[in-house]
Formats: structure tokens, sequence, C-alpha cells
């Protein structure tokens, strides 16, 4: 795995550093050393994002990151229209000079950049712009995914930046751990740069084909691996002003059972003050009608709540709609009972 370093400056641990918080969770394609955001140097990531430590230092420059023998530097943030932060060039300079390949998820491609492609080709570094590669997928819709037998649940949300890939890894890993055959299927940028070899970047594809790939890559496993699940990344949200994914991954994906990410404390959309989030019971009823199929469990994502809110708010939501409740980063066994039943 190559060495890398992670630049989060100023959105580590926030919803528009949720690639770089998915990296310090996990990842199989990158030996993550370092995040950078001097807001919290010299601290453990994995304590400043889960409470645990985990290795993964903070840091606030490209030398200390070079010092630590990083090879690759990822751009770890997700702003809203993808572009690269103007202070983020200065790192990206730094690292080229240094010897860096520049690895980047947004929308603005930094290969691009004539100042920085050509920076790279002085110093012979790789420039991977994430979403390049699935430009050109041209696949149209078949109805093969009729042919796929696994058990899909998608995980999807009542907002963006929710959760959703980190609740779908850690149920797909549960569900390996308790020895069945379970795939995880990307739809985003940091699944493939967390390594995941059934992932398709949805948002960087012609509206035409954005289903029929998304069928592709889903046959695609179920015709190399034959698992007996599949764990379905969600995009955005089914009723988000900005972000209505959701649609395509039911359409074309065909879910036998969804899981709903809710932050509870949430009152508006990520990132767009004044869109109110509709209630749980719309989105319920809204994914049950276009899917056809249950919401199985609420996925808890308890950013803002205090410890002593979060069993009363769990039992709340269990009794107004007779459905499990859980906390993804800290409990399974409910959940995966019911998802062995389907």
């Amino acid at each position: 795995m190559e060495k890398a370093t992670v630049l989060s400056e100023g959105y580590f641990a926030t919803t528009y550093g949720k690639t770089a918080n998915g990296l310090v969770r996990f990842t199989k394609r990158y030996k993550i050393l370092a995040v950078i955001d001097s807001r919290y140097n010299n601290m453990d990531a994995g304590y400043v994002l889960m409470g645990k430590p985990n290795g993964i230092k903070i840091i606030s420059s490209i030398m200390e990151a070079k010092a630590l023998g990083t090879e690759t530097l990822i751009i770890g943030v997700a702003t809203d229209g993808g572009y690269l932060p103007a202070e983020y060039r200065q790192y990206i300079r730094e690292a080229i000079k240094l010897g860096m390949n520049i690895v980047s998820g947004l929308h603005q491609y930094i290969s691009d950049d004539l100042e920085l492609s050509k920076m790279a080709e002085i110093y012979h570094v790789n420039i991977t712009d994430i979403r390049k590669i699935f430009n050109k997928y041209e696949h149209p819709f078949t109805g093969k995914i009729g042919e796929v037998k696994s058990r899909k649940i998608a995980v999807l949300g009542t907002d963006s930046a929710v959760g959703k890939r980190t609740t779908a890894i850690y149920l797909n890993n549960t569900m390996v751990s308790m020895g069945k055959r379970s795939e995880m299927i990307g739809t985003g940028q940091t699944s493939w740069m967390q390594g995941f070899p059934y992932t398709v970047v949805m948002d960087s594809i012609i509206n035409d084909f954005v289903a029929g790939s998304l069928e592709y890559i889903t046959y695609k496993a179920w015709k190399e691996k034959k698992p007996d699940y599949m764990f379905l990344e969600g995009q955005g949200s089914i009723l988000h002003p900005a972000y209505p994914g959701g649609f395509e991954i039911i359409g074309a994906m065909r879910p036998d059972a969804i899981i709903l990410q809710h932050a509870p404390k949430r009152k508006f959309y990520d990132g767009f003050p004044g869109y109110e989030i509709e209630p749980l019971e719309k989105y319920i009823k809204v994914l049950e009608l276009v899917s056809n199929k249950p919401v199985i469990a609420i996925a808890l994502n308890t950013e803002n709540m205090l410890e002593s809110e979060i069993p009363l708010e769990k039992e709340k939501i269990e009794k107004q709609f007779k459905i499990p409740v859980f906390d993804p980063l800290e409990e399974f066994e409910r959940i995966t009972n019911v998802i062995s039943d389907l």
C-alpha cells in the first residue's frame, strides 16, 4: 500500500472532511500515516474523530508528512460543488516539489490545472483525479440485476454526509467476521480510496448511464464473488434539495431492504441552512413506496447528542416505527440478526 497523508486543513472531523474521516476509519488501498489539520496538531486522528486512538498522527505541514515517509498526498475534503479550497494549492505545490503523488476525488480536476500539472511533469509525480476514471463509463441498464441473488441492503439517509458509507462498511465487515460472504458496493470517491473493488463514482457518470453503471458493478460483484449479502452505499438523500441521491440506487440496484441513517439533532440539510430536513416518518414512507421494500432499521448518527439522550431517542423511534434502532459505530448484533433473517 502507498504511504499517504490526508490533507484536511480546517475540515477534519466535520462533514466537509468526510473523505479524511473515512480514510482514518478504514482503507485497504493506502497506509494512512497522518492527517494535516493544524487545529489538532500533534493529536491522534482516531481520538479526535472517534474518541479512540489509532496511531494516525495529526500534523500541520507537508514537510512533516515527508519526514514520516509520505509518498502520496490525498485531498481529504468534499466541498459543496467539489471545488479545491484556494488555500490548499500551497500544500499541493509543496507536496509535488517533494516528490509526492496527488490523489483527489473533487469535481475540480487537479490534473487539468495548468500550473499544477506542469509541476507534476517537472517533478515526475502522478496526479490522480478519481472522478476521471469513471467519466467514460457508458453502461446502459440491461435488466441483469434480476439475476443477482445476493440479499442487497441499501444504506440510505435523511441527509448527505450523515454516515451512510461508514455504516455500510461496518455492517459488511461484521457480516464477513461472522463467516458470511458479503461485499460492499461503493458509489462514491471515498469508497474507491478505501479500496473497495466494486465501486463506481456515480456523480462522475453521464446521467443516462448512471443506472446502468450501478447495475454493472453490482452484477459484476455477483458474477465474480457470489456473495450472500451486498451492502449498497447511499448517496445524498432522496428528499435533499441539492443532492437527491437514492432514486438510481433503488431503481438500478433493486435493494431487498433499506437501512435508514438519521441524525436526530440535525434540523437543516447539511450546508443548506433554511432547508428543513423532512420528518423521519415521511422518509420511511417515501422510501418504502419507491422501493416496494421495507426500511428494516434506523442507523443513528449521534452527533451533538448527549450520552443520556441516545437511549431515549432509540426508545422513542423504536416505539414509533416498530423497527430496531442502532448506533453503527458501537453495536451490530441486533441488526445483523435482522439482516440474516431476510
